[in-house]
């Protein structure tokens, strides 16, 4: 990774961060997040104008960046790379959205509109993919289970509960950013515990 001189004397600082968090630095994660997720949050919040979506591709903005940072080049500035994670990700979040939207306001004068309705997915799951659905949630809450003390909870919480960050807050007591960081923290945690479950998997396979 070579560093190049046209860098500004904050790109240059967020170097030595991204540095630190490539040798396993916490500390140097937490410093990137605060640094940017305001910045990162209201970009996103204009492409998808909801809060709640903007908050979560934030996050998963930050995820894939630090999963990915071996990637990153000093050539560019780290925060135009992060923005530039975040907005395709975030374009790519609008065009499933629309993929999945199906339209049953037509008129029903109208004989060939009604396929749409023919067309809606059914609410109610066939057996197997009912089996399917347990099968993942199970994995899913051992996986959950084996992350330690608060950030088990906070996953179990906004995930299993359904709560949002606000109560999460108002429930454990806890300033409303302190829930979001250590959320994304336990949610990166969580990623690592399933990406080496993906590869002990490949490895019993072969």
């Amino acid at each position: 990774m070579e560093i190049t001189s046209n860098l500004s004397e904050k790109a240059l600082h967020d170097y030595v961060v991204v540095k630190k968090a490539m040798a396993g630095d916490e500390s140097a994660f937490t410093e990137l997040f605060h640094r940017y997720r305001e910045s990162v949050f209201f970009m996103v919040l204009k492409m998808v104008n909801n809060p709640t979506d903007a908050e979560d591709l934030m996050f998963e903005a930050f995820e894939k960046a630090f999963a990915n940072l071996e990637y990153y080049s000093p050539q560019f500035a780290f925060s135009t790379w992060l923005f530039k994670i975040a907005s395709n990700n975030t374009i790519d979040f609008i065009r499933k959205r629309k993929a999945v939207t199906v339209s049953i306001d037509k008129d029903d004068n109208n004989p060939d509109d009604r396929g749409y309705l023919k067309n809606l997915p059914s609410d109610v799951l066939t057996p197997e993919e009912e089996a399917i659905r347990k099968q993942r949630a199970k994995f899913m809450r051992e996986k959950v289970a084996l992350l330690h003390g608060r950030y088990r909870q906070l996953i179990e919480m906004r995930y299993f509960a359904e709560l949002t960050y606000e109560e999460i807050a108002t429930e454990l007591d806890i300033p409303l950013g302190t829930v979001k960081a250590q959320l994304f923290r336990a949610r990166e945690l969580l990623l690592n515990i399933l990406e080496k479950s993906e590869i002990a998997d490949r490895e019993d396979y072969y």
